[in-house]
């Protein structure tokens, strides 16, 4: 076999093996493929496995067949009562039909993108007809049943099936919520002032009604005191005035000894008196 020979049959080898290798492929167990002829649908494929195509003038196309997350950015929605809500939602959904799916979107990315488009509108829809007391209460339920309904029917327009659709949080817009703070918190401002207010009215009428029971308590037992000190006093004015009538003299001698002591107590005082003045009677007494 000569040079030329051996170069034929390389060739020839390696031609069939791009011919095999663009006419072979695979399919994996979580993908389904459209296999495409001139950019049209020809044939669709959901096993798995090892697939054929015609090389050069086929291509395949492929699609998740698992249940996808639409999570897209929170939107602003005015409901029925003019209130206005920041609502956070997220979708499932997955490719049931991938032929009519390739001739409205072709690729997840653009179909998440529509998908998020009916999502929006039809929370739009949905939340422009209730009030945010109805999205309090046990309405909730049925307009997310609502929601879900309305996205499912405009979703098989993209050849998608849509297991799920959830609001994750809808909150108040930030301005709102700050005015809402600040209005609450006012209103908090004026209850603590009126509530110091009334404690200290009450405090006051505690105080004055301790003073009143104060000065009641001593005043009684001041009087109190003046009526056992005057018992006191006359009880001991009937006990000298006895005592005095039983010895005049020693009275007399008591007598004096209690001006002594009285007019002697100032070291500071002196007094002019006569040697025989009765004032010093005992202490003649006493010398003699």
């Amino acid at each position: 076999m000569n040079d030329k020979t051996k170069i034929f049959l390389g060739s020839i080898a390696l031609l069939v093996v791009f011919l095999i290798s663009t006419s072979v492929y695979i399919v994996n167990q979580a993908e389904q493929a459209i296999v495409l002829q001139f950019g049209r649908p020809v044939r669709l494929v959901q096993e798995p496995g090892l697939k054929f195509k015609m090389p050069f003038i086929q291509n395949v196309v492929f699609y998740d067949t698992r249940l996808l997350n639409l999570d897209p950015p929170a939107q602003e929605v005015v409901l029925n009562d003019k209130k206005r809500l920041d609502v956070d939602s997220f979708t499932r959904y997955k490719i049931v039909d991938p032929i009519k799916f390739y001739a409205t979107v072709r690729t997840e990315y653009q179909a998440q993108s529509k998908l998020a488009e009916i999502v929006n509108s039809s929370i739009r829809k949905i939340l422009g007809r209730s009030t945010l007391q109805e999205l309090l209460s046990e309405k909730r339920t049925k307009i997310m049943d609502d929601i879900s309904a309305a996205v499912k029917v405009d979703a098989t327009q993209i050849g998608v099936s849509v297991a799920d659709v959830r609001i994750r949080r809808a909150d108040l817009p930030l301005e709102v919520l700050q005015a809402i703070n600040a209005r609450m918190k006012t209103e908090r401002e004026r209850e603590a002032k009126e509530f110091r207010a009334q404690g200290s009215q009450e405090a006051q009428k505690i105080k004055a009604s301790a003073d009143k029971e104060k000065t009641i308590i001593l005043a009684n037992a001041e009087k109190q005191a003046q009526i056992i000190r005057g018992q006191g006093d006359e009880k001991a004015i009937e006990i000298w005035n006895n005592a005095a009538g039983k010895d005049i003299a020693f009275f007399n001698f008591y007598r004096s000894l209690e001006a002594y002591k009285n007019a002697l107590a100032n070291g500071n005082s002196s007094m002019v008196l006569s040697p025989e003045s009765d004032f010093f009677q005992f202490f003649r007494k006493a010398m003699k």
